[in-house]
């Protein structure tokens, strides 16, 4: 599928409405809030579109969506959509400061605000060009509230006229690498990658109900937990507490049954570090597993399988291709690898000057595809860095074995120089997490006492094991076993938790 296949006037409210002639009365969405069907979420998407625009709000005007992932969440971003406005997906666990440089360089009109966010967005309520703020919840009267704005608009609503390449919505990067940056994507976008990787590589089918630890308001969860299985007929399932604890994921799973769990490799280690997980959770609907966000790691995924039965699908994707280009497939996994290309997307593997690298060696990974956006907002020097004509670079460090699959060797300025060698963060990780003391590490460059560049730790243990200096040497002598010696770390430290984005992705720079 290309662009071309596409009408060259078209709305990625398509997504949604494709399913009215034949699933209007099917659950769409389900949620512990309420259950919808394709039909219901339709004539609300159509309320709030309709209301959007009696504030004014017209084609290419930004519509901010400040909310815990729920229906209502799901209506305003294509009601945006559909009258042809850009929805602007807002991380709800940011800071009031992070707020304010979204809102004021997305220059969003109105707000979408759950209520349980309204004492971090009022500190920065008068910094930005917002002149309409809607409530999900009680907004104890301070602002109007989702439900009285729509009750009385029509479910009826014209579509508007977009082009396939006017832009839908505009998602900021997570933070691994600094201040966020605005990434726009097109109508046209949505049904591609739902097609080539969602249908092509997933085999999603109206069968399916997906469930994501990712969030709506990451490109992850959008796609993986909306876009996609509504695109193939099937439901999703919604849920708007923390996937940061493990039992949320999991008795989500067992009350909703989906057939599809997205979620990131720190969210299946932390699954299974609950005691009993097999036991005290049905996980029987389960047909398949996605991971994305950062390498998965090979044994979290031989010891998923072992646990559950089920195969973790690894690939890589990015905000800024709006989801994955690099894949494993259900019939082909290779773990610890990021699978191979798929239909849609080209990649290729380069040096610091732009030359082709042999098979087997590390390279800066380049990807063209349809789906890619054309610029960081109002970021001029940093788009000139990553988008480069037809290719995208991601940032990512990778190799290609002499099978084809593609391995991870980490970000660009995550990878370090010991003894003049590279060495992949994600590999030193990788060893240390098949330790079985490890819950969780992260690996990063230090200077030592002669300021040369080494490996050094930090380590999160599994339960029952104690934090001490033994247990550091022991972690070394195990590395130093298990690759060559000038890959191993030379500094354990122990720590509680990592940093990382809403995402679950860890945030080595922090770490630096």
């Amino acid at each position: 599928m290309k662009a071309a296949d596409l009408p060259l006037f078209y709305n990625a409210v398509d997504i949604l409405e494709r399913n009215l002639p034949h699933r209007a009365d099917k659950v769409a969405l389900y949620s512990r809030e309420r259950n919808m069907t394709f039909q219901a979420i339709s004539d609300e998407v159509n309320q709030v579109g309709n209301a959007l625009k009696k504030l004014g709000i017209r084609m290419g005007d930004y519509v901010g969506i400040l909310a815990l992932d729920c229906p209502d969440w799901v209506a305003a971003f294509f009601g945006a959509v559909k009258i042809g406005a850009i929805a602007v997906g807002m991380n709800t666990l940011l800071t009031s400061a992070e707020y304010e440089y979204i809102l004021r360089d997305s220059r969003a009109r109105v707000v979408v605000l759950h209520a349980a966010l309204i004492p971090t967005y009022e500190k920065i309520a008068d910094k930005s060009s917002v002149e309409h703020v809607i409530v999900i919840g009680d907004s104890g009267g301070v602002y109007p509230s989702y439900t009285d704005w729509i009750a009385d608009e029509s479910t009826e609503l014209a579509v508007a006229p977009t082009h396939r390449d006017d832009f839908c919505s505009l998602n900021y990067s997570s933070g691994t690498t600094g201040a966020p940056k605005g990434i726009l994507h097109a109508h046209k976008d949505y049904p591609l990658t739902s097609q080539l990787w969602g249908i092509n590589v997933l085999g999603l089918t109206e069968n399916d109900r997906t469930f994501a630890g990712a969030k709506l308001f990451f490109t992850f969860g959008l796609g993986g937990n909306l876009i996609f299985p509504w695109y193939a007929g099937g439901s999703s399932v919604l849920f708007s507490g923390s996937p940061r604890l493990a039992t949320n994921i999991l008795e989500t799973v067992a009350l909703f049954k989906p057939t599809i769990l997205y979620n990131a490799p720190t969210g299946y280690a932390m699954a299974m570090a609950v005691e009993n997980m097999g036991e005290q959770y049905d996980l029987s609907s389960l047909r398949l597993c996605v991971s994305a966000g950062e390498a998965l790691p090979a044994p979290i995924w031989h010891a998923w399988k072992e646990k559950t039965g089920l195969d973790i699908i690894d690939g890589i994707g990015s905000t800024e291709n709006f989801h994955i280009f690099l894949s494993n497939r259900p019939d082909d996994v290779r773990p610890g690898s990021s699978g191979k290309p798929f239909a849609g997307y080209e990649l290729k593997l380069v040096d610091e000057q732009g030359n082709a690298v042999a098979q087997g060696e590390i390279g800066n990974l380049l990807v063209k595809g349809e789906t890619a956006a054309l610029f960081y907002l109002h970021q001029y020097g940093k788009s000139q860095q990553t988008f480069m004509g037809e290719w995208l670079f991601t940032g990512d460090k990778y190799y290609v074995d002499e099978d084809g699959y593609y391995w991870h060797a980490g970000r660009s300025d995550d990878m370090m120089k010991v003894g003049g060698i590279w060495v992949s963060p994600v590999e030193v990780e990788s060893t240390l997490i098949s330790h079985p003391a490890v819950l969780e590490c992260a690996v990063v460059e230090q200077a030592d006492d002669s300021d040369l560049i080494k490996p050094k730790a930090y380590v999160m243990l599994n339960s029952g094991y104690e934090p001490s200096a033994e247990m550091g040497q022991t972690l070394i002598a195990y590395c130093r076993e298990k690759m060559a010696g000038y890959k191993r770390p030379r500094w354990i430290v122990f720590v509680d938790e990592l940093p990382k984005t809403a995402t679950g992705k860890i945030q080595r720079f922090k770490l630096r």
